[in-house]
């Protein structure tokens, strides 16, 4: 963290100060309601599973409206005046972004969090539930990256007519010859692929 985003950090940051700081930042922050919080940096295992399902699911939905984005652009939960990096997440069409931001996107729909050991109680708890008041997100992806374990989550009310959107379905994947349908873009992915050349 800069020494003037630390010193910063002591009390409130506006979202104007924050997004001024964070552009020209060497690490990677997350607003969340003016707080700021430094993001932990990942390992050989985390890019390479990341890069993995960039790859794969580039070239899959290749010929699709889908998006694929890194972790370059922030998601924004108005809900909760949050924004946080994703490791993955996809778009149907065009992204919609935060006013006249081009780094801040409001409709994924797809998000994928390789899990880390500082990070991973938030991925699966609050953060998860900062993504639920999204409306356009109804799939969520949990990748271990020190072993084959993938849970799944998908939204069963997307797209119905229900007062309930939040009945979400779990699926653990916990075997290298498994194969995981993404019901969100109607693909299948192969967890091989997934964990292509990582050492367990």
């Amino acid at each position: 963290m800069s020494i003037e985003l630390a010193t910063k950090a002591k009390t409130h940051l506006t979202l104007d100060e924050y997004r001024s700081i964070e552009a020209t930042a060497e690490e990677r922050h997350e607003y969340r309601n003016g707080e700021v919080v430094a993001m932990s940096g990942g390992s050989e295992a985390h890019s390479s599973i990341v890069s993995n399902l960039l790859i794969y699911l580039g070239f899959l939905l290749r010929d699709t409206d889908f998006r694929l984005y890194n972790s370059d652009l922030r998601v924004w939960i108005p809900a909760y005046q949050c924004g946080t990096y994703t490791d993955l997440m996809i778009c149907n069409g065009r992204p919609e972004f935060n006013g006249d931001r081009t780094d801040e996107i409001l409709n994924p729909l797809l998000i994928v969090e390789v899990l880390s050991p500082s990070t991973e109680a938030y991925d699966r708890a609050e953060k998860f539930r900062k993504y639920r008041s999204l409306p356009s997100f109804c799939e969520y992806l949990l990748v271990s990256q020190t072993e084959p374990y993938i849970e799944q989550y998908h939204n069963l009310d997307r797209g119905l007519d229900r007062n309930s959107s939040d009945r979400w379905e779990l699926q653990v994947l916990d075997r290298i010859d498994q194969s995981i349908f993404l019901h969100s873009l109607d693909v299948e992915l192969s967890i091989a692929e997934i964990y292509r050349r990582i050492d367990f």
